[in-house]
């Protein structure tokens, strides 16, 4: 196992040296003339543009600049907003917390709503049943998710005063910053504070989690029906065994593994999706931060999250692959 780790590890290496390079060459080719040009858009001036080709080394040769670029990042350097100057670390660290609080509650959303559909579907194919949790998945797939989230929003928020529409806490409460998560830091303020960012998180949890929803409902469906068909669980049927002791421990041990690779997929889709849900509600995450980013020609921080989103997603994909091992002893990685 530790043999597969390092491999898995050594093999991401090439990955991100070629993704490094593609950022450093999308930087470099951006229309108008140069990065600074590019960066500056309608406010270049020649001074400008000088200031910024010195500030940030494109006046230096190219390979120059990319080997200073790779040290860099090394070195955990991913630069400097041009907008404000504060550095891309500092300003992930702060929003980061906020993404990650919405994934888990997407994803909290999708696997406890779409295992028991899945599940429930398996138990009755070719039913009514089956034919209502079908519908409800295709909806989820097919409906964009800022059209979703507009539609919730009007609905709860607007017409019913149910939820509230946009940010993670009422501004109203004063609630001190402490951890960046907002059901945290509502809970070490005391009081029922935390009932307001609860209700904050429901409506972009629900539009973030639609999707995968749909896509971990439809594949534990297929997976449940797949291994109930294999011989071991009709043997164990025909040895008398409980429907329940069946479904644990012969149908939904074995269904686990291509339930966990789509959710562990899931994961890095909700990242990507956050941009978007992010926007819609105005919360304050990475994926606000990148629209923002890109709307102020801010393309160095660009440049940086996509890197930092490329390591997030070898990184679940390297958890998923080890679990594998512990969900199935029967795989041995050589």
């Amino acid at each position: 196992m530790l043999r597969f780790i390092v491999r898995r590890v050594l093999g991401a290496v090439p990955v991100l040296l070629g993704l490094s390079i593609i950022l450093f060459l999308f930087l470099r080719l951006l229309p108008g003339g140069g990065p600074a040009e590019a960066i500056l858009g309608q406010h270049a001036t020649p001074e400008l543009v000088a200031q910024i080709n010195h500030t940030q080394g494109f006046d230096q040769p190219l390979y120059v600049q990319y080997f200073a670029y790779l040290g860099r990042l090394l070195h955990g350097d991913l630069g400097s907003s041009v907008i404000d100057g504060r550095s891309v670390v500092d300003t992930f660290l702060v929003r980061f917390p906020g993404t990650i609080e919405l994934t888990i509650g997407a994803l909290i959303f999708a696997v406890g709503i779409g295992i028991p559909l899945g599940r429930l579907a398996a138990r009755h194919p070719n039913s009514w049943i089956d034919g209502i949790v079908t519908v409800i998945s295709l909806f989820g797939i097919s409906i964009p998710v800022f059209v979703l989230g507009y539609s919730m929003a009007f609905v709860f928020s607007v017409e019913l005063h149910w939820l509230p529409q946009v940010g993670q806490l009422d501004p109203r409460l004063d609630i001190p910053v402490v951890t960046n998560f907002s059901v945290i830091d509502a809970i070490l303020s005391g009081n029922w504070h935390i009932v307001d960012a609860l209700a904050h998180l429901i409506l972009p949890s629900i539009a973030l989690g639609s999707i995968p929803l749909a896509v971990i409902t439809r594949i534990t469906r297929a997976a449940v029906i797949d291994v109930s068909n294999e011989d071991y669980v009709r043997t164990a049927r025909a040895k008398g065994l409980t429907d329940s002791r069946v479904n644990d421990r012969h149908i939904m041990r074995n269904a686990w593994l291509p339930v966990t690779t789509v959710i562990g997929l899931q994961v890095g889709q909700l990242l990507a999706g956050a941009v978007l849900t992010e926007t819609v509600f105005t919360w304050n995450g990475v994926g606000s931060w990148v629209v923002k980013s890109i709307q102020d020609h801010d393309f160095i921080v660009v440049q940086s999250l996509i890197l930092i989103f490329a390591v997030i997603f070898l990184t679940v994909n390297l958890i998923v692959d080890v679990g594998y091992a512990f969900l199935n002893p029967r795989i041995r990685y050589s």
